[in-house]
């Protein structure tokens, strides 16, 4: 054991990163970038290609997809993909109800013809090319900042026009570098996704918000879903004879999984890093937005239990926004505990200390200093404006009114040429915006709702920054506000689905004659939030030269220090490489990188969340362990890694099925489905986490302790065979051995 422990230490201790890095495996790179850091991903044992990972047409990369708030993979040549538990939450919720509750007791389609609808929603992504277009968002944009934020948003809209030639598509034009770059996404839009197996979320999300961001985890987080097109082999909206999408790869599954020190890499979505920010914007953030959110969200989801806590059917409604909350508000308090541990603003603010510095000593970029200065000026004025209004959006917060707020702007907008319509409400946004209508009654309750609401309101009417439009509509009458609030919900015909779907055809008269009360204040709010969106563009627009200049000097910088340049993530697709690695935690315990089913049983207690479905616990005490028990999860010691250091002594031997495990890739919100690779390019298991002392990586980079938490897919693959019984999936697979 002790040499075991020994060499898993010596993993850690970050002797075996890349000598060319001192960065360990810090990057979410762009896959273009692959060739230029082919030796570091060489140095981690990743043999498939570098130039062959920054191929979208090809093996794995044209097997990931995005669903637009995580990461999937497609893993059979008839359209079935697998993701997180976690991210198919809304759509097992979807399917969820009094009779068949799916989220607490799980479900499997034992054929095709059983697999219902994910949702109205749901989507898959399948990014096609992403082409450099710099050049053309720029051109003629001028310097006026409100009209250069609105022509950089025209040749936007007119490279998204072009591209979605084909309605089968869906094209964006993303910021890199903040708005130094701008890339054209080109993705395929699958419209018809069905659910197909979900474990019960006593497995899938064993140890609930407690084990959030914890380790060692023990859960199940996993998710099959399928693509469905119409016969002619075309994406089309769900209809009973659609029939499997025939994806142009997916992935092989490789059955004997990853040991310590192998070298994994992750693909997917990553949501959004704030690295190169400047410290005044992390001190905001640490001084007052995450702690301002975190207790908003902690309101809420307290609120919600509650009320859910005796009707089952508010808990099946409210079950994805309630976890959402719950891991965005944990994610707050670990950012927060992370700057206490971690001097990190210290730590920020010295670099920047010496990248002013370096600037004064650069004769090319001597100039920037002045520009510096400008861009600390506009994002002082940005965070007052963010504080003046938080309340007040906050106050806008009903479901009800945030719908009578898109409904009335989409009337208003369809008064302009198509081409000049805010995103969001062109002619490109309505499948989606009559999806959203559709889908509110699964996720919406009257009481819920108001409750909620009266909360953001108090807290609204409890501060300074008031608006009158709103105060006039709350002060209207006798009444106490509690029965105002009450009767607006009482009056409304936006609680009903054709209701809604109505006003998506009415012109902005019909709104401003109505009655209805959300309607009323919709349109009395109207004025008072285009004014603040107008400020927020003309920031927008002066930051859009501001940003870019800070980011060409910090690059020179970066490059000066020979530091791995890439960009913040911002919702495209990257790869991060790293390698299985356990830490040394804060509480000076080191985490080994394995758990296993023994684990999970010595944790389960009964009682949510640590209530393992009982068909689990039993294989579990019976040992029903299959071809997926493991003898050792640590290196041959007549491996190279053994004739480096000391492992004299056999290693522990691990005899269970693996059940989740750590690495060092560099991931964060958005990756949650994203497929990890071994070194070949074969499927080893699925990002859904990270460790809480690794929080604070959206803004810095330890290598040290900063680890991601992945499913085995070992586990994966024994809870179908012997939990589960999903043979005929299994079937569907492509499984290879070492």
């Amino acid at each position: 054991m002790r040499n075991a422990l020994f060499s898993a230490l010596m993993l850690s201790s970050g002797l075996l990163l890349s000598s060319s890095s001192a960065f360990g495996d810090e990057g979410q790179w762009q896959p273009y970038q692959m060739p230029a850091i082919a030796s570091q991903l060489a140095d981690k044992g990743i043999e498939i290609p570098a130039k062959q990972l920054a191929d979208l047409s090809q093996y794995p990369m044209n097997a990931v997809v995005g669903l637009g708030y995580c990461t999937a993979s497609f893993v059979s040549p008839q359209g079935l993909v697998v993701t997180n538990h976690h991210c198919a939450y809304r759509a097992i919720q979807f399917n969820s109800k009094k009779q068949h509750n799916y989220l607490a007791d799980g479900f499997l389609a034992r054929s095709q013809d059983l697999e219902p609808s994910a949702g109205p929603n749901e989507r898959l992504y399948i990014t096609e090319a992403v082409t450099d277009v710099s050049a053309q968002v720029k051109k003629d944009i001028g310097e006026e900042p409100l009209q250069r934020f609105e022509n950089i948003q025209a040749n936007r809209k007119a490279l998204i026009k072009a591209c979605e030639s084909d309605d089968n598509y869906r094209c964006s034009v993303r910021s890199f570098h903040n708005g130094l770059e701008y890339y054209l996404i080109k993705q395929l839009i699958i419209r018809d996704v069905r659910l197909v197996y979900a474990p019960p979320e006593s497995a899938g999300a064993f140890g609930g918000d407690i084990d959030n961001y914890e380790y060692p985890r023990h859960a199940a987080d996993f998710t099959f879903l399928r693509a469905y097109v119409g016969k002619d082999g075309k994406p089309a909206a769900f209809a009973k004879d659609n029939v499997p999408y025939q994806p142009k790869s997916y992935l092989r599954i490789n059955l004997d999984g990853v040991k310590a020190g192998d070298g994994v890499f992750v693909a997917g979505y990553p949501g959004s890093t704030s690295r190169y920010r400047l410290t005044s914007e992390l001190a905001f953030a640490s001084d007052w937005l995450y702690p301002t959110s975190a207790s908003r969200y902690q309101q809420r989801i307290d609120t919600i239990e509650a009320l859910g806590a005796n009707d089952k059917e508010v808990k099946i409604k409210y079950a994805g926004t309630l976890a959402g909350m719950a891991n965005r508000m944990k994610k707050y308090n670990g950012l927060l505990d992370g700057f206490k541990a971690t001097d990190i603003v210290g730590i920020k603010q010295s670099r920047e200390d010496d990248f002013r510095r370096w600037l004064t000593k650069d004769s090319d970029y001597q100039s920037y200093q002045a520009k510096f200065d400008q861009l600390e000026s506009l994002l002082l004025e940005q965070r007052k404006l963010r504080q003046s209004r938080y309340y007040f959006d906050n106050a806008q917060s009903s479901a009800l009114l945030s719908t009578a707020n898109k409904l009335y702007r989409l009337a208003k907008e369809r008064q302009k040429v198509d081409a000049e319509r805010e995103e969001g409400y062109q002619e490109r946004d309505m499948k989606m915006f009559t999806a959203r209508l559709k889908r509110l009654d699964t996720s919406f309750d009257v009481n819920v709702d108001k409750t909620l609401w009266m909360q953001d309101l108090g807290t609204y009417l409890n501060q300074t920054n008031r608006v009158a439009a709103l105060d006039n509509t709350l002060n209207e009458g006798d009444s106490n506000l509690d029965a105002k609030i009450g009767a607006m919900y009482t009056l409304t015909t936006l609680t009903d689905k054709q209701q809604r779907l109505a006003w998506m055809n009415a012109d902005p008269a019909a709104f401003e004659a109505s009655a209805d009360p959300f309607i009323r204040l919709a349109v009395a709010l109207y004025d008072n939030n285009m004014q603040t969106e107008r400020q927020a563009k003309t920031l927008a627009g002066q930051l859009s030269k501001a940003r870019p200049d800070y980011m060409q000097a910090m690059i020179a910088y970066y490059q000066a220090n020979n530091w791995p340049v890439y960009p913040d993530a911002n919702g495209t697709l990257r790869i991060s490489y790293g390698m299985v690695d356990g830490y040394q935690s804060a509480d000076a315990l080191y985490k080994q990188p394995f758990t296993n089913l023994e684990g999970l049983a010595a944790k389960h207690t009964g009682i949510a969340p640590f209530n393992a479905p009982q068909k689990l616990l039993d294989a579990i005490k019976q040992q029903r362990y299959g071809r997926h028990k493991v003898d050792s999860v640590y290196q041959d010691p007549a491996s190279w890694l053994c004739r480096l250091f000391s492992c004299a002594a056999t290693p522990e031997r691990f005899d269970s099925v693996p059940v989740n495990f750590l690495s060092s890739v560099d991931t964060t919100g958005g990756n949650s489905g994203s497929p990890v690779f071994n070194g070949r390019g074969e499927l080893v298991g699925l990002n859904f986490d990270s460790t809480y002392e690794a929080i604070t990586k959206d803004w810095f980079f330890n290598p040290t302790i900063t680890r991601a938490i992945h499913v085995d897919i070992r586990y994966v693959l024994w809870m179908m065979e012997e939990v589960d019984g999903a043979n005929n999936l299994i079937d569907e697979l492509t499984l290879v051995s070492n």
